[in-house]
């Protein structure tokens, strides 16, 4: 789904175009990349150094069972100042929590748990979770049910650890819309647990605009990516140059009030090519 990162690139006279766009409010949201897309050559504090330079202000990282390898990005982060936000947990696409297998489900479980200590000792405030995979061997009301009952199970840890339990809408035939997305949330009746919108995520069945406005103070973290259909394929691409309409994106964000981070999924690149990933999502930012 993901592009070359060649591809990314704009033309001297796209940028032109872009940096002459007239801004709006600027919206207070912290920038924030993912670990993913920094170079894997590079120490961890030579990876959080570069996020820096390149103008994020924050990090998120994914689900690290070994603990001398947590502790060692703990210490990136401590010595760079680059904060780590969130922990995207590893577990819940091959192992659901909404299969019907106590081991899958059991797997599921200790990757979540495994994700909430990592926030933990990280100093981050939330652990994005893919709920529930819809698919010939589970049902939809399964799906929901399953899902829930096991996100119950999590929420003493979670507030035991001041961790949210974050859950995204992706691409797993479920939560297909923000009024589904925010009676899910809402059932817990719980600050725990929370809503992470990914804005690219909806644009095959929806508008990114209309879910911020629906899921309202629900939301807790955003994704941000670019989408588009190309000979009736569904592809993501580089930030604006996609069919998400950015300003009524930001104009939702500003009347709901988001002022929280915002995290950059795209593929990884060199410093050239996270450089301009961070200009473009400036510009977002101030509503070009």
């Amino acid at each position: 789904m993901l592009m070359n990162r060649r591809e990314f690139l704009l033309t001297p006279g796209a940028a032109l175009a872009a940096s002459s766009a007239a801004p709006a409010a600027p919206l207070k949201i912290r920038k924030a990349v993912l670990l993913s897309m920094l170079p894997k050559s590079m120490s961890f504090a030579d990876r959080f150094r570069l996020a820096v330079d390149c103008g994020f202000a924050a990090i998120e990282c994914p689900t690290t069972p070994d603990q001398r390898e947590a502790e060692e990005i703990k210490a990136a982060s401590d010595k760079t100042g680059l904060k780590i936000h969130s922990v995207m947990n590893q577990a819940h696409w091959k192992s659901p929590l909404s299969s019907g297998d106590p081991a899958v489900v059991s797997e599921s479980m200790q990757g979540m748990e495994a994700s909430l200590r990592n926030a933990h000792l990280w100093g981050a405030d939330t652990v994005l979770l893919v709920p529930a995979v819809v698919n010939a061997q589970t049902g939809y009301k399964d799906a929901w049910v399953r899902s829930q009952a096991q996100i119950r199970k999590l929420i003493p840890l979670a507030q035991q650890l001041k961790v949210i339990i974050a859950v995204e809408e992706v691409w797993n035939k479920f939560l297909l819309s923000p009024l589904e997305f925010a009676t899910y949330v809402d059932d817990f009746k719980s600050p725990w647990v929370r809503a992470y919108f990914d804005v690219g995520n909806v644009v095959i069945n929806g508008y990114p605009q209309d879910w911020i406005r629906t899921l309202g103070k629900r939301i807790v973290k955003l994704h941000i990516k670019d989408f588009k259909f190309k000979d009736r394929q569904a592809q993501f691409v580089a930030l604006r140059e996609g069919e998400i309409d950015w300003p009524a994106v930001h104009a939702a964000l500003f009347e709901i009030g988001y002022n929280g981070t915002a995290t950059v999924e795209l593929p990884g690149g060199d410093e050239a090519y996270l450089r301009e990933v961070s200009r473009r999502f400036d510009l977002i930012l101030r509503g070009a």
